[in-house]
């Protein structure tokens, strides 16, 4: 009798104990990733001419004042919080890039624009014989994931901190399928400001523009860019491009003359 009744209470314990754990989740081990202007992943062949400095050849938007692209197929499109995708725009050939993921099931933000995934490909590889690691987070990202991702900052921050860190849907560098958010198991695969201290981070620094990307939000330009420094994002623009944004110490908007208005 007694030995019953130890039972049945052991068998109650385990079954509390088991209430009170996390069950095991579909999200991604180090949460959503934003539009890569955030410090965490929990929160960023056609036409392909160079558009002039200042160039007015643009659409406007109809309600939001901003200037929509013409070329957003173009490696050289400048997106920011004055310039924005056109509506329902979604880029062509994109293929997953063969480099390594934190995750390893297929998701859309594992997708670049097929001349971007190939280059980065070439960008590990190049980091690899340098002893370095470096692990793909985030590129793709539609228009429908964006506002929600931006909807969910503002719900978490306000809309006047998201607009810091987020960007608003149609106007998200990972909607052209040429931005990935890179990270290191150094910072546990997040990405956080610290990745520029690694040295993962580092090479990027020094490197990444000899395979046609640029560190599209660099330390020091947040008045020109709008948003904080993001040491982990990459931007494809071509390696000749690449190259000079990178010796003139510019950002896209000085590049090509395209500054965000507040």
């Amino acid at each position: 009798m007694r030995y019953s009744y130890v039972i049945h209470l052991v068998m109650v314990f385990l079954i509390i104990l088991a209430g009170c754990s996390d069950p095991a989740g579909d999200e991604d081990r180090t949460g959503e990733d934003n539009d890569g202007h955030d410090t965490s992943l929990e929160k960023k062949e056609q036409g392909d001419e160079e558009p002039s400095a200042g160039e007015a050849s643009e659409g406007s938007g109809e309600n939001d004042g901003l200037i929509t692209v013409e070329e957003p197929a173009s490696t050289n499109v400048v997106v920011n919080k004055s310039r924005k995708l056109p509506d329902g725009y979604t880029p062509p050939d994109l293929v997953v890039p063969d480099v390594a993921f934190y995750f390893d099931e297929f998701h859309p933000k594992k997708q670049m624009r097929k001349e971007a995934a190939r280059e980065l490909e070439s960008l590990f590889q190049g980091a690899k014989e340098a002893g370095v690691d470096l692990v793909a987070a985030s590129g793709y990202r539609s228009y429908e994931r964006q506002k929600k991702i931006y909807q969910d900052n503002v719900d978490k921050r306000g809309k006047e901190e998201a607009n810091k860190v987020s960007a608003q849907p149609g106007t998200s560098e990972h909607q052209t399928g040429l931005a990935m958010d890179v990270s290191s198991a150094e910072v546990a695969f997040k990405l956080v400001e610290d990745f520029n201290q690694t040295e993962e981070g580092a090479w990027l620094e020094q490197n990444a523009y000899r395979y046609g990307f640029v560190i599209r939000y660099p330390e020091g330009k947040t008045e020109i860019t709008g948003y904080s420094y993001e040491p982990w994002h990459l931007r494809y623009v071509g390696r000749d491009v690449a190259a000079d944004i990178h010796e003139q110490n510019e950002t896209l908007e000085e590049y090509f003359g395209f500054y965000p208005k507040e």
